[in-house]
């Protein structure tokens, strides 16, 4: 089963399009948890256990294990995923961008080390950075198109003036991941909530990829203006929510305050569904 047909079969299982983002902020965990690596696997690990059966995603970000030397706990978080929710794909956000021959290495990792079904990657160095991830049959691969942070605006929404029809960087990365770089069907594209006209008009773009959506909840994002914008029948949006879930509460029950805060976001998205 490829990344797409196993993202649709968990969206109509769990009834959902949210993402849950595992952002683990050892200085936010609650008093009984350890703020270290193993802290880290223990903490995540119930928050998938709670929201497993309420989400079409899980989103870990590497930089958050990567910054306390818990890489061996991302692959056992991995593995405790698959074993404990086998049809909710793993996108792993690492926002990668380098040259081929880097960028075989950094496919390995993604995809052999940590056994992720979909990775994020940057595509300002063009499609050579890309295209070592697309060898890898069947995995899904997230191109920054028009991200969530205000700096966005400093590169992705300049007008390139040699470019047929002048587009924005944005629309330009759209068409591209749409058209010729899209060769077995693997891309998707990252898409801010924060900013629900450049959403619809990247599914105008894009009419068929999968929208990965981040900025639903501490970032301000819109869930109703994100469905409405960005979902089709032929184009399936995951919107993902970090914070808001994760830290949802500091004390002992931050695991079941989780599952309140998802099924709540998890209810508004469907609700707005057309």
């Amino acid at each position: 089963m490829n990344f797409l047909d196993q993202l649709r079969q968990a969206q109509a299982q769990n009834q959902s399009l949210l993402c849950v983002g595992l952002d683990p902020e050892p200085a936010r965990f609650p008093a009984g948890v350890a703020r270290d690596a193993e802290g880290i696997y223990a903490f995540c690990a119930r928050i998938v256990e709670a929201t497993a059966d309420l989400v079409c995603a899980f989103k870990p970000q590497i930089a958050y294990f990567a910054a306390h030397r818990a890489e061996p706990q991302l692959e056992r978080l991995i593995a405790h995923m698959r074993a404990l929710a086998p049809q909710v794909p793993v996108i792993l956000d690492a926002k990668r961008g380098d040259i081929g021959s880097t960028a075989e290495q950094y496919a390995k990792e993604a995809f052999e080390r940590y056994g992720a079904d979909a990775v994020t990657l940057s595509p300002f160095m063009g499609f050579d950075s890309v295209a070592p991830y697309l060898k890898y049959e069947g995995k899904g691969a997230f191109l920054l198109c028009r991200t969530s942070n205000p700096g966005g605006d400093d590169l992705q929404n300049q007008r390139l003036a040699d470019a047929p029809g002048q587009p924005l960087l944005y629309e330009h990365v759209a068409r591209l991941a749409q058209g010729p770089w899209n060769l077995n069907g693997q891309l998707g594209l990252v898409v801010g909530a924060t900013y629900p006209a450049e959403i619809e008009r990247v599914r105008q773009l894009a009419p068929s990829l999968p929208l990965l959506i981040p900025g639903v909840g501490a970032q301000g994002g819109d869930a109703v203006a994100t469905v409405r914008a960005g979902l089709t029948a032929a184009g399936p949006i995951i919107v993902n929510s970090s914070r808001a879930i994760l830290y949802a509460s500091g004390g002992a029950d931050f695991a079941d305050a989780a599952r309140t805060a998802a099924r709540a976001t998890r209810a508004q998205l469907q609700a707005a569904r057309p």
